[in-house]
């Protein structure tokens, strides 16, 4: 064979592949269907269908060469000849033949350009012969004959569209178009930006000529004094009559710009306008209905639960709502996965269904819903056992992921997250289908990656819904350019919940992080260039509120500190290349129109690396911004009212303040964080002032630490007492003034 025939030869296989993948689908879901209304009158329109598929894919395989499965196929059309004829009975055992033919197909079609083995070709024979003794196996036994009539048997789909009004296209092609239609966003965002820096020159001319118009009564008198003038004035006057030219000239030039400045803004509507057209429809050409997806379920869950011996049926709503075909891609074995976790985990033999209540046939639900905002809700559930709460703490404790205390002390609602955890598993055993603890883990990684989320509901002994949100096209989005350091990034709009400025105040320290409390609910508070680990910009000390986004994926949220928020913008995405296919926190990278290039962030990867960031976002910030840090000072005090009250005047005027409620605690926290003065109660339990201020003088590390007595004693001997344990100040509660003591503290430190 030539190179020319080789070549055509592999162009027929890949023609003919993409129909047999068609005639193949059709037949499993076909037989599905039969299954589901045997004895019904719609089963001989099942039959006529079926039975056509198998005859046009027996016809394009004896045109490719193709032989095992043209003879397969001929088996199978000799099955439903006979089921048509009503020679036949569609029993259970002829239907798992029949599905094993698909399997067949199936595997046939894979090995075509790479050649049949040896196994496959045996494997198709004794099918073959199976199946063509099932086609001769006579009248049925039992039930009535299946007598079909022409009319009958006429298919109820539509007449197909003429050959001129469908063409195939590779899938890649298609992928090659999109990118180059994307190209032309770019250059949509770069005019726009254009157009904005001509109306700033613009702004500025015109600033020019008013201040030109103001000047020139003056620049006439000055003319007219010159004219009567000779000798120097002469340079003078001809400077003045340079400037009064020089101002019709930037006239004309302000005319011109703004001329230039209309002409380029509507070439950037008609670019605009174009390119969005272009997009919208290259993207509804990348569109595929959830059906095309959505059709090997059926066959895939029949299969499953014969093997586990469930008996299950699956209902699918939604089917032709529209997605994305790189996404449908993607999402495929995710789907496949929760479909397998429902029918593994959530549903019931019948035998236990019975037992409970409950129908012997189990019920699996997938639901495709259109939400606003251009997004697709995707719900799979069954109406099986629920998830068991404690066995999931359970198996994360096993996992080594909860300590037995942390478990007992989880709410129930809290337990439900460890299951998209890596290494929990309920599931007794290891098998093919769970066991390993990396399904769920996975599954929502993938929808993450994709810009969605995914979310359960479950209840005991009624059922679990996993819940997917995802976006309908993966070309463009909308995002926040923030500052970080001396970098811009973009963070995509759909994981942003609000944007806010904070007073410094408003930011509080609980267990030594950093939060805020937003909508009267506490959020951890993170600068971003402590979570990308990259320097932190020099930001401004005397601004006073301080660019806030809050981000949020799945069910985590958190404040984000930001540099700067520069503004909202269409960002066209692109990826990072093979070498950098995986980067922590970054999900690609896109150009503005300003030309600077900024790397676009992954939220839920930016989610996770917050929990690992170092504490102290607001001292960072002040040492980011060349602020000194502010000195912190330990209020020892058993009373809370007197505590809160030093706290917040110390706090108010700058201090960083920690609290004890007596001696005790306070010496046992300077072990671990050391402060630059000590504000004391004198009066307390377990230790109290005196003591405290001993135990300080006493210690080496310690000694030197300033120590402010405020106590209710008045006596000279408890003053005494004061200066011999080493307080190096004195404040006596009945004559309090806050500017004393503010004013003793700044002495000490």
């Amino acid at each position: 064979m030539d190179k020319k025939d080789e070549a055509f030869l592999k162009k027929l296989l890949a023609t003919f592949r993409m129909e047999a993948e068609e005639h193949i689908a059709k037949i499993a879901t076909g037989l599905i269907d039969l299954e589901k209304v045997a004895g019904t009158t719609r089963q001989g329109e099942l039959i006529e269908a079926i039975f056509r598929e198998a005859h046009s894919l027996k016809g394009a395989a004896r045109a490719v060469n193709l032989g095992e499965i043209e003879a397969v196929c001929q088996a199978v059309e000799s099955v439903f000849a006979a089921l048509k004829r009503g020679e036949i009975e569609p029993a259970p055992s002829l239907f798992d033949n029949l599905h094993r033919s698909v399997d067949t197909l199936t595997r046939l079609l894979a090995s075509a350009s790479s050649g049949t083995t040896a196994a496959q070709k045996t494997a198709a024979k004794e099918l073959s012969r199976e199946l063509e003794r099932a086609g001769r196996g006579g009248p049925a036994r039992t039930g009535e004959k299946i007598n079909l009539k022409k009319e009958e048997t006429a298919t109820a789909e539509p007449d197909p569209l003429p050959p001129a009004a469908t063409v195939r296209i590779a899938a890649a092609r298609m992928d090659d178009i999109m990118l180059e239609a994307e190209e032309l966003l770019a250059a949509k965002l770069f005019l726009r930006q254009r157009v904005a820096e001509l109306r700033e020159i613009g702004a500025l001319l015109n600033a020019w000529e008013k201040g030109w118009t103001t000047v020139i009564p003056e620049v006439q008198i000055i003319r007219r004094a010159l004219e009567k003038d000779s000798g120097p004035g002469e340079a003078l006057r001809k400077v003045l009559e340079f400037f009064a030219g020089n101002g019709d000239i930037v006239r004309a030039a302000r005319a011109k710009l703004a001329a230039g400045e209309k002409s380029l803004e509507q070439d950037r509507r008609s670019l605009g306008m174009m390119t969005d057209n272009l997009l919208g429809k290259l993207k509804t050409a990348l569109l595929l209905p959830f059906a095309s997806l959505l059709e090997i379920f059926p066959k895939l869950v029949r299969d499953l639960s014969h093997g586990q011996g469930k008996d299950v049926e699956l209902m699918v709503r939604g089917e032709a709502i529209e997605i994305d075909r790189r996404i449908l891609e993607e999402i495929k074995d995710p789907l496949i996965h929760l479909v397998r976790n429902c029918l593994d985990h959530g549903l019931e033999k019948p035998e236990e269904r019975v037992q409970a209540k409950k129908r012997a046939r189990g019920l699996i639900t997938i639901e495709v819903q259109q939400k606003e905002g251009g997004k697709v809700e995707i719900i799979v559930s069954d109406d099986g056992r629920g998830i068991d709460r404690e066995g999931v703490k359970a198996a994360a404790v096993k996992a080594g992921l909860l300590s037995p205390e942390a478990a007992a002390a989880m709410a129930a609602s809290d337990a439900l997250r460890l299951v998209f955890l890596s290494g929990v598993s309920t599931s007794p055993i290891i098998t093919d289908l769970s066991g390993r603890g990396l399904g769920l883990a996975i599954v929502r990684e993938k929808f993450e990656k994709l810009g969605g989320t995914l979310s359960l509901e479950t209840e005991r002994a009624k059922g679990t819904s996993f819940k997917a949100l995802l976006p309908v096209t993966l070309a463009t989005f909308r995002g926040i350019i923030v500052r970080g350091g001396e970098d811009l990034f973009v963070l995509p709009l759909v994981n942003v919940e609000r944007v806010l400025r904070l007073k410094r105040e408003e930011i509080k320290t609980v267990e030594n992080r950093e939060t805020v409390e937003i909508e009267g609910k506490a959020l951890s508070l993170v600068r971003l260039s402590a979570v990308l680990g990259i320097s932190p910009g020099k930001g401004n000390a005397a601004v006073e509120k301080l660019p806030i986004v809050v981000i949020k994926a799945a069910e985590q949220r958190i404040a984000l500190l930001v540099d700067e928020i520069l503004s909202e913008q269409e960002v066209l995405v692109k990826g990072l290349g093979r070498q950098l296919k995986r980067v922590r926190n970054i999900a690609g990278a896109t150009v503005l129109g300003t030309g600077r290039l900024a790397s676009v962030l992954d939220v839920a990867d930016l989610l996770k690396s917050a929990v690992q960031a170092p504490a102290g976002t607001l001292k960072a910030l002040r040492e980011a911004e060349g602020e000194e840090a502010r000195k912190s000072v330990l209020v020892v005090e058993d009373s809370i009212t007197a505590r809160t009250l030093l706290k917040n005047i110390l706090e108010a005027a700058g201090y960083d303040v920690k609290t004890a409620v007596d001696g005790l605690e306070a010496f046992t926290l300077l072990k671990t964080e050391p402060c630059e003065l000590i504000v004391s109660d004198v009066d307390m339990p377990r230790m109290n002032g005196f003591e405290l201020t001993a135990r300080i003088r006493a210690d080496k590390k310690l000694a030197d630490l300033p120590v402010i007595l405020v106590t209710a004693l008045d006596t000279r001997e408890d003053r005494e007492r004061g200066i011999d344990v080493g307080a190096n100040a004195y404040i006596v509660k009945s004559s309090f003034d806050q500017s004393n003591l503010l004013e003793a503290i700044g002495r000490l430190i």
